[in-house]
């Protein structure tokens, strides 16, 4: 059987080994946490007209007062959350094909209601101009209007001039009136708020759906729409300076907003999804989103239970270095008790008494001066005759010598190796 010394002291304390244990385990739960929510690339913050953007075209403000005001808004970056439940928010940028668009859209009409916000800044980071900008600061360039051709071409966009709007029973003024994009060309579009010389920049399709609240926002009857009660409605805001952070500095902004969603549908009532994919932060899930998801956050949670047990057993049994001794040493000693250990386990312990009682005779025969050349039985009976002589009982060294002899189990032979080696003792 093997031991084990120590070799050197711990190179350090079980306090930094266990500072170290969990700064690695955190960091190691982190990066599969961003791995699995896929923010491993840019950051949504990057000048684009959306509701990561914080620069004037963008959509932070909106979101952030939709949340003060008891709505559950989500930021979603998967396609898959295109046709859920909710009332959609979509700002597709101009280069977006407007087939791939009217497709998403089409397909909603009965999963929830979809605003959809076009575009007409250019912008461009401040941060490309100048290294003191904060991120996501933009510089508006000339406005276009987009062409997404194949999404409801009945409908047509153009840019005028355009001073103050009107809706919902608000007035306010207009962001930059030399640039006001606005609707129109089809019959069924119903305007929601109008500039001040009756160009439509917000409206619904009124068609076969039930939409009491729309309908009075613009001051129509409630009734007016069809009798699809499953049918949802199709915002369009073609002026985006009623909604962007441009626009929602303004008080009177922020409450057409609270009107408009209101008039969608009563806050709480549905989530508000802002769509991100279209503005090119789409991610597919992965299996580690999945393994984060039921019902494999069970299977997951145990694994983390028992990665935890594990690395504790570990930080108690730190400690210093130890070192293993050979399996066999060098000298007598070793090689003894190598002899021992091999007879015990063959099994022949009986052998061994008839050589150590030889032994035992030879040395007291020498201690006592008699002859080695005497047969074992004479030997036996002289020794007993000198011991008789200091007084030790008749008989004794032969009598235990010839148990000794007979023993056969490793209780007898040690006994009986114990009693000739106590008569050895009797001569010093």
């Amino acid at each position: 059987m093997s031991t084990r010394t120590a070799a050197n002291p711990a190179p350090f304390s079980p306090r930094v080994v266990l500072s170290m244990l969990l700064f690695g385990a955190l960091a190691f739960l982190l990066t599969l946490y961003f791995v699995g929510i896929g923010e491993t690339g840019r950051g949504t913050n990057d000048g684009g007209a959306h509701v990561g953007g914080k620069g004037l075209n963008g959509y932070a403000a909106l979101a952030d007062l939709l949340e003060r005001r008891g709505w559950q808004i989500e930021r979603s970056r998967s396609e898959g959350r295109l046709e859920a439940r909710g009332l959609m928010v979509l700002t597709p940028p101009p280069e977006v094909e407007g087939d791939k668009f009217g497709e998403v859209v089409a397909k909603r009409r009965y999963s929830g209601p979809t605003m959809v916000i076009l575009s007409k800044w250019n912008a461009m980071e401040m941060s490309q101009l100048s290294g003191k900008a904060k991120k996501g600061w933009v510089v508006l360039g000339n406005p276009a209007s987009p062409g997404l051709k194949g999404f409801y071409d009945e409908l047509s966009l153009s840019l005028g001039k355009a001073t103050r709007w009107e809706g919902a029973g608000i007035e306010g003024r207009l962001a930059v009136p030399d640039k006001v994009q606005s609707g129109g060309g089809s019959r069924r579009l119903v305007p929601l708020v109008t500039s001040d010389d009756g160009r439509i920049l917000a409206g619904f399709l009124a068609d076969k759906g039930q939409y009491p609240d729309l309908y009075a926002m613009a001051g129509l009857d409630p009734a007016s729409g069809g009798n699809d009660e499953e049918l949802q409605p199709l915002i369009f805001v073609f002026e985006p300076d009623l909604l962007d952070n441009y626009g929602m500095a303004r008080r009177e902004n922020a409450s057409l907003a609270d009107h408009l969603f209101a008039a969608i549908a009563p806050p709480g009532k549905l989530p508000v999804v802002f769509d991100l994919t279209f503005n090119g932060f789409a991610r597919s899930t992965n299996l580690l989103t999945l393994a984060f998801r039921p019902p494999f956050l069970a299977a997951t949670l145990c694994l983390l239970i028992a990665a935890i047990a594990i690395a504790w057993r570990a930080f108690r049994r730190f400690g210093p270095p130890l070192a293993e001794e050979r399996q066999i040493a060098f000298g007598k000693s070793q090689l003894v008790r190598n002899s021992a250990a091999l007879i015990r386990r063959t099994g022949r312990l009986y052998l061994l008494g008839a050589p150590y009682a030889a032994m035992i005779r030879a040395r007291m025969a020498r201690s006592l001066g008699l002859r080695s050349s005497g047969s074992p039985g004479d030997t036996d009976a002289a020794i007993d005759r000198l011991l008789a002589a200091r007084g030790a009982g008749a008989n004794d060294f032969s009598a235990q010598a010839e148990r000794l002899g007979r023993a056969r189990s490793a209780h007898e032979l040690l006994r009986a190796a114990q009693a000739l080696k106590q008569i050895e003792r009797m001569l010093d």
